[in-house]
């Protein structure tokens, strides 16, 4: 399995628009981030979590390197927040030969019909996404041969959806993870989890509240995302984690061991 990271910042991006702290004025491109996503090619299928409204640029980049990509056999929302949903309407060049299939819990399919009505009428303008839309809930589902475990996680009071693809986990908007949840996160190779900054915020982790829960998940490695320009220099911040955990950054790829389960 392997996995490129699309975007490793938060809702505004990296640098923010009209900010001149040093993390917005840094020079290492490892300090530039878009809004995060991860796409995960498995079994000879690619599935991207969250399309985000910097979808367009980051599959742009991605195909420099890997131009053989000419579809996307699943998209995995965690929720109906902007930067995860916003750049739906880019998969039209993936939706040349065969709708795209998205799935997401009932609420979050009703509130893309909601914002998209002109891609689900029945006389649909041309060239607008063809896409399937999958409700989903807690249990496991298979997508193309592959299995997907979906987590329950809170983004505060908001519960959104994280999840597993054999020993993968990517939890994003993480500010608490249920007690049940744990079960599912045993025994991963790689944890991919939120980490704003280091002050407190209403919904997502601190730093400190992320290393918590990697050292009672207990990983193999453990990779930080959806990082503020308050989170500081990467160059910086990579030189205090813990051995098994790494800063993310954009364009960053992973080799995995292959998902366990599938059919």
């Amino acid at each position: 399995m392997k996995l490129r990271f699309l975007g490793t910042g938060t809702s505004t991006g990296n640098p923010e628009i009209g900010c001149h702290c040093e993390v917005c004025r840094s020079q290492d491109p490892k300090d530039n981030r878009l809004r995060a996503s991860v796409l995960i090619q498995s079994h000879g299928k690619n599935i991207l979590i969250d399309c985000g409204p910097d979808f367009r640029m980051q599959m742009l980049e991605t195909l420099k390197y890997q131009p053989q990509i000419n579809r996307l056999d699943a998209v995995l929302l965690s929720h109906e927040h902007y930067d995860h949903v916003g750049g739906i309407d880019d998969l039209r060049p993936f939706c040349k030969h065969a709708a795209v299939n998205i799935y997401g819990e009932s609420s979050l399919t009703a509130t893309i019909k909601e914002r998209m009505p002109y891609a689900f009428g029945e006389n649909k303008y041309p060239g607008t996404p063809s896409i399937n839309l999958h409700a989903i809930d807690l249990n496991p589902f298979v997508v193309e041969g592959i299995e997907i475990k979906p987590i329950r996680i809170m983004h505060a009071k908001l519960p959104i959806m994280g999840y597993r693809i054999g020993a993968l986990a990517y939890l994003t908007d993480v500010k608490t993870i249920p007690e049940e949840s744990f079960a599912l996160l045993e025994n991963l190779d790689v944890l991919i989890i939120d980490a704003l900054r280091p002050q407190a915020h209403i919904s997502h982790q601190t730093i400190d509240e992320a290393l918590a829960h990697i050292e009672r998940i207990k990983p193999q490695k453990a990779y930080l995302i959806h990082m503020s320009h308050d989170f500081g220099l990467h160059a910086l911040m990579e030189k205090q984690m813990p051995q098994n955990v790494f800063v993310a950054y954009d364009g960053l790829e992973l080799t995995i061991a292959e998902a366990l389960s599938t059919h």
